[in-house]
């Protein structure tokens, strides 16, 4: 079996957005993982329409070229995680359109996530986790969340510190993240193989 590939996609695409800090270290503490290959997409990258099919992809052919790019990009990665920010106790309009523009590339592949925001992005991460069980993903237990006092003091607006000052409080979590999606992942992808 070869070595799965895991998107780590970048779900705000504001030009002020925080995300690129957490991103940036999430892959140093990735890089060179023994187990899985981990590749950034930003959907600032994607530039996709909002959706206007007929209906998903999981019943109807996608017409759109970027929506069909999207498609074939989603399809080439055996699991995921997600930088998710909080916008108004849920996740981005362009990350839920971004799921929305697929479906069947996403289905038995595990999903995790790095949230953040004052409550840690934990609600966004809940409505991500309802719209996976949806798309047939397979969400993980084990996620990284910055909030409270440790997001305060690393976001730009207010301290803007090195995420390596909190990262002491971030690392049992992204143990329990790796761990967890490690092991869904081979365990999806032999599935999806047989």
């Amino acid at each position: 079996m070869s070595k799965p590939r895991i998107a780590v996609i970048i779900g705000s695409t504001r030009k002020t957005r925080f995300a690129d800090k957490p991103t940036e270290w999430f892959m140093s503490k990735v890089a060179g993982n023994a187990d899985l290959d981990f590749e950034v997409v930003d959907l600032r990258d994607a530039d996709l329409p909002f959706f206007d099919e007929p209906a998903s992809n999981a019943w109807v052919p996608s017409s759109d070229p970027k929506a069909v790019a999207w498609q074939e990009k989603i399809a080439s990665y055996d699991g995921f995680v997600f930088i998710v920010s909080e916008y108004n106790h849920s996740i981005t309009a362009a990350l839920k359109n971004a799921l929305d523009q697929a479906y069947n590339e996403w289905v038995h592949k595990p999903m995790a996530a790095l949230a953040y925001g004052s409550m840690g992005g934990a609600r966004a991460l809940e409505h991500l986790r309802a719209i996976g069980v949806e798309l047939q993903m397979v969400p993980v237990r084990g996620a990284v969340h910055i909030g409270g006092a440790d997001f305060f003091k690393v976001w730009p607006g207010a301290g803007n510190a090195p995420i390596s000052e909190i990262e002491g409080n971030l690392e049992n979590a992204l143990g329990g993240l790796l761990t967890d999606l490690t092991w869904w992942t081979k365990a999806t992808k032999a599935a999806r193989e047989a």
